[in-house]
């Protein structure tokens, strides 16, 4: 090798490679000599789809969402307690007069006003001031006797729209009695008792985070009230979720689409006993404890004004990467593409039990742009995994992953399970199989596949699979089939449970559990 030095390959690629394989003879002759070991030339299930492989992303160890003092933890906080019990009872009920006052003051300025496409008239907003003092009492009963700010607000004209981070329900009441903006929030936030009427006199736009057309109306109003001066400035919490405020996940780009420029807003919550943000932990206890801390500290900064790029006014990407790298700048935290995906996902492995429900985190956000898969559907994948007895960790070994999509081991169903497991390690991770399973059923060819599979299996044509048609597809591809598996596998594939396999059937259950698509690969293979 002429002339080397630390940049060059040890082996150029004009050299031949060579493998050495050791068989055992006295191995399992039912798999491939070699098969569970060579994972220099791993076969792909899937060719007749993609010759690609699902891309391999490296889980993160953040967690946004975790409260690090979900209970009382030690000797001081107990003692604490005890001592602020009367101030937290005088706290509660100045918290509920002023609550009660400032639904009355709302009601008032609400009485008879119908134009609600408007602007809210002067002497209504006049009448909203009381309820905005009471806004600032609510927040002295949860112990912000003083809340410090840097920085000041920008002036309406200059920036109509500010964002900030959202750590917990805290935040929405001081901006309220801060800037009475008008504010983004879910559908859900105006049936609250009380709070919802309060929300209204906010001249709020509500948007449904699951339905498209909300999301595009919402985006509508919202560049619709930012180019009107009469309308209060609008607030927006992008990360579309409340964090524990030691990351910064990715935004939704509804603050960003109108193209005008926007003020970031941090908040922090400096804290050594009590973390403040809304993560695991009740609205209740959270309401509690901060009822009964001697004082809850709570800072506010107003970033700089950041401007659309004039030759990119209307690149909502570049506008909110900017703005979140301002945000997790002033914090000194990371940025993740956690999304509120990937809270579904938490409390969805919270409500069956798995133990460190953390480990289901996907970084849902770079799974909607990798795979377009929706947060409804990484959930589904969710129930699918957790039936398959995943460890302490997470993992789960070939016998369960085998056993729940009915599967008989086979060399067909040990290429499948070696496609997941990209670390090849015998075990696989919910990530790898949400990123397996989506990336079979994102490819181009995958529906007709499915079409056309159900059609060479329905060999007399009436539109329905039986029992023995199944068994006859499935020959070429696992061998030796009892007729107990073959009940197993027809049941799995029967969606409706009518003990017939019609093309509804067969397709959505392929569309649930679309790495099955690999047992129909030698039809596939004869057309």
């Amino acid at each position: 090798m002429a002339n080397p030095d630390l940049s060059s390959p040890l082996i150029t690629s004009d050299q031949p490679e060579v493998f050495i394989s050791i068989d055992d003879d006295d191995g399992d002759d039912n798999h491939p000599r070699g098969f569970e070991f060579d994972h220099l030339n791993p076969i792909n299930p899937f060719g007749f789809l993609t010759d690609a492989e699902p891309p391999v992303q490296s889980p993160t160890t953040v967690d946004p969402f975790r409260n690090d003092t979900p209970g009382v933890c030690g000797l001081y906080e107990a003692v604490k307690i005890v001592i602020c019990l009367p101030i937290a009872l005088v706290r509660l009920v100045l918290f509920g007069v002023s609550l009660a006052v400032g639904y009355l003051a709302t009601k008032l300025a609400l009485a008879g006003w119908r134009d609600r496409h408007n602007p809210m008239p002067q002497w209504r907003c006049r009448v909203m001031w009381v309820t905005r003092f009471c806004t600032r009492c609510i927040l002295f009963s949860f112990g912000y006797q003083w809340i410090r700010r840097k920085g000041k607000p920008a002036r309406r004209e200059i920036a109509p729209i500010i964002v900030s981070n959202h750590v917990s329900y805290i935040e929405p009441i001081f901006y309220f009695y801060e800037l009475s903006p008008t504010i983004v929030a879910s559908e859900s936030h105006d049936s609250l008792p009380l709070v919802g009427t309060i929300i209204r006199a906010m001249q709020v736009i509500y948007v449904n985070r699951f339905s498209q057309a909300s999301r595009k109306d919402a985006v509508g109003e919202i560049k619709r009230k930012a180019s009107c001066d009469r309308f209060p400035r609008l607030l927006l919490f992008p990360e579309g979720t409340t964090t524990n405020g030691k990351a910064v996940i990715s935004f939704q780009l509804g603050a960003f689409i109108p193209g005008y420029p926007i003020q970031p807003l941090v908040v922090r919550y400096p804290h050594v006993h009590f973390d403040q943000s809304w993560g695991n932990i009740s609205l209740v206890m959270l309401m509690f404890r901060m009822f009964t801390q001697f004082h809850n500290f709570m800072e506010v900064e107003y970033l700089p004004v950041i401007y659309p790029n004039d030759n990119h006014k209307q690149n909502a990407v570049r506008l909110s990467q900017k703005t979140s790298h301002a945000i997790a700048t002033s914090l000194n935290v990371v940025q993740t593409s956690h999304s509120y995906g990937d809270l579904m996902l938490l409390n969805k492995a919270s409500e069956l039990k798995l133990e460190n429900p953390s480990n289901y985190m996907v970084e849902m956000a770079k799974v909607e742009s990798l795979f377009h898969v929706s947060n409804s559907e990484a959930v589904r994948y969710l129930e699918t995994f957790s039936s398959m007895n995943p460890d302490s960790s997470g993992r789960v070994t070939l016998h369960d992953f085998l056993r729940v999509l009915k599967l008989k081991p086979c060399t067909l169903s040990e290429e499948i399970f070696e496609f997941i497991d990209v670390e090849k390690v015998g075990s696989i991770t919910f990530r790898q199989f949400l990123f397996a399973s989506a990336h079979v059923s994102t490819q181009p060819l995958f529906q007709q596949t499915c079409e056309l599979s159900f059609s060479h299996c329905d060999a007399d044509g009436d539109g329905y699979i039986s029992i023995q048609e199944l068994g006859d597809a499935l020959k070429p591809t696992i061998p030796n089939l009892n007729k107990v598996e073959i009940q197993g596998m027809f049941m799995f594939l029967d969606d409706d449970k009518d003990q017939r396999i019609s093309k509804n059937d067969f397709l959505s259950c392929l569309r649930r559990n679309p790495l099955l698509i690999a047992m129909f690969s030698p039809i596939l293979a004869t057309t």
